[in-house]
C-alpha cells in the first residue's frame, strides 16, 4: 500500500444519528482515502455511491482473502465471519439454504402476523399508558417474535438469545471473555434447537435445515447449520430493533414529516426506504474487502492485497446520486440506497427487515397519530461500543 499517511478511523465517536461532515469532503475532494481503524492493517475507505457499489458488487474484491490477514476491524481480537467472510461458490451453497425463507413472497406471507403482533403491542403500551417506552413495548418484542416464528425459536427464551446476540454486534460494549462466552452460549443453545429437530421434527426454517443438513451432508455440515441458524436469529432481529426506534425518532425530531405520514399512509413504503437510507445505522466501517489484483476505485490504484471497507452511509448521501441528500423526502421518486448493502453479501433478510419497519410504521400512525417524545430530545440516551447506533430508550407520549 502507498506510504499516504492512514486516518484515524473512524473520525468521530458516533453522536446520535448525524453522519461527520467529513464524509462530505471526501466524497467532493478524495472518495478514496487511506484510513486506520483501532486494531488491524490499513485500509482504504471508499465514501462514494459508485465506489462502495464496485467494491461491494465487483469479484475482484473478496472477503474471504481476509482469513490469515491482520484485517482491519474494531475489536481487538480476529471474530469468526462465518457465512459473511466468504465469497462464492462457498458463500452461494450456504445462502441457497436460507434464502427461500426471506423471498418476497414468504415475507408477504409474514405480514398479516406481523400486523396482528404490531397492533397488540401498540394496544398494550397505550394501556400502560404514557409516558412509555417504545423500544420496550415495540422495537425490542416484534421483531423477536417475527424471526423466532419464522425460524422456530422460543420467543419465551428471548431474555437469553437477546442478550447474547450483543456480542454479533459489540465492539468495546462487551470484553473480549465476556464477548466470547455470549458467542459461544448462542452457537450451544442452537445447537440445542438442532437437536431437538432430530427428535423432534417441525415445519419452520431450523427443521427444514436440519431436514437438509441430514439428508444432504455435502450441503451443509454440522457446524455450518449451528453458525447459520445462529447468525439468522442475531441477525435477524438485532439490527431491526435498533432500526425502528431510529426511525421513530427521526420522524418525531422532524415533526412536520410525522404530520405528512399520518396525513398520507400510503406513503408509507417509501418513507422507510428514505428513512433507511437517511438513517446511519452503523457507527463504523466493518468487513473489509481484499482486491484480488490491482483495480482502480475512484480515480486511485488499489493493489492486489490491499483492504478496502466502504461507507454505506456517506454512499446514501451521495449528492451525485440522490437531489438533496441530506434532507428527507418521503417520496422520495427513485431511491438506489445501499443500506442493506450490494452483492453477493446484500442483507438476506432486507426483504424481511423492510415489512416489518412498514408494519411498525403503519400501526403507529394508525393508533397513535399524536405521537411525541415524551422527554426534552437532549435527554435521550444512546448505546455505546456497538457497531451500530441505537437508543437505549425512547419515551414517547401520545
Amino acid at each position: 500500500m502507498t506510504d499516504t499517511i492512514a486516518h484515524p478511523y473512524p473520525f468521530s465517536p458516533p453522536d446520535r444519528l448525524n453522519l461527520d461532515p467529513r464524509y462530505a469532503e471526501l466524497r467532493r475532494d478524495e472518495p478514496l482515502v487511506r484510513v486506520q481503524l483501532p486494531y488491524g492493517e490499513p485500509a482504504w475507505l471508499a465514501t462514494r455511491h459508485a465506489d462502495v457499489r464496485m467494491v461491494l458488487g465487483d469479484p475482484r474484491f473478496s472477503r474471504a482473502a481476509s482469513a490469515g490477514r491482520d484485517e482491519p476491524r474494531n475489536v481487538p481480537e480476529q471474530r469468526e465471519s462465518g457465512i459473511l467472510g466468504m465469497d462464492p461458490p462457498e458463500h452461494t451453497r450456504l445462502r441457497r439454504v436460507v434464502a427461500k425463507a426471506f423471498t418476497a413472497r414468504r415475507v408477504e406471507q409474514l405480514r398479516p402476523g406481523t400486523r396482528r403482533v404490531a397492533g397488540e403491542l401498540v394496544d398494550g403500551m397505550v394501556a400502560a399508558g404514557a409516558p412509555a417506552d417504545l423500544v420496550v413495548h415495540l422495537a425490542t418484542p416484534l421483531p423477536i417474535r417475527v424471526i423466532c416464528d419464522l425460524l422456530g425459536v422460543p420467543v419465551t427464551d428471548q431474555d437469553r438469545f437477546h442478550t447474547w446476540s450483543e456480542a454479533i454486534v459489540s465492539t468495546t460494549a462487551l470484553s473480549p471473555e465476556r464477548a466470547r462466552e455470549y458467542v459461544d452460549n448462542l452457537f450451544g443453545y442452537m445447537a440445542g434447537l438442532v437437536e431437538q429437530r432430530r427428535t423432534t421434527p417441525t415445519d419452520d426454517l431450523i427443521g427444514a435445515m436440519v431436514r437438509m443438513r441430514d439428508s444432504d451432508g455435502d450441503r451443509l455440515s454440522e457446524d455450518e447449520l449451528v453458525r447459520l441458524a445462529a447468525g439468522l436469529l442475531a441477525a435477524g432481529h438485532e439490527t431491526t430493533v435498533n432500526q425502528i426506534p431510529n426511525l421513530v425518532y427521526v420522524l418525531l425530531t422532524n415533526p412536520e414529516q410525522w404530520a405528512r405520514l399520518c396525513a398520507e399512509p400510503g406513503l408509507v413504503p417509501s418513507a422507510v426506504e428514505e428513512l433507511m437510507r437517511f438513517v446511519p445505522l452503523g457507527a463504523t466501517a466493518a468487513f473489509p474487502r481484499y482486491a484480488t489484483e490491482d483495480v482502480e476505485v475512484g480515480g486511485v490504484l488499489v493493489r492486489a492485497g490491499e483492504p478496502v471497507v466502504v461507507s454505506i452511509h456517506s454512499a446514501n448521501r451521495d449528492e451525485r446520486v440522490f437531489t438533496d441528500a441530506d434532507q428527507i423526502d418521503l417520496a422520495r421518486p427513485v431511491n438506489p440506497h445501499v443500506a442493506f448493502g450490494h452483492g453477493v453479501h446484500h442483507c438476506v433478510g432486507a426483504q424481511l427487515a423492510r415489512m416489518e419497519l412498514q408494519v411498525v410504521l403503519e400501526t403507529l400512525v394508525e393508533r397513535t397519530p399524536g405521537l411525541r417524545l415524551a422527554v426534552p430530545e437532549p435527554e435521550l440516551t444512546w448505546k455505546t461500543g456497538l457497531l451500530v447506533r441505537g437508543l437505549t430508550s425512547l419515551p414517547v407520549s401520545w
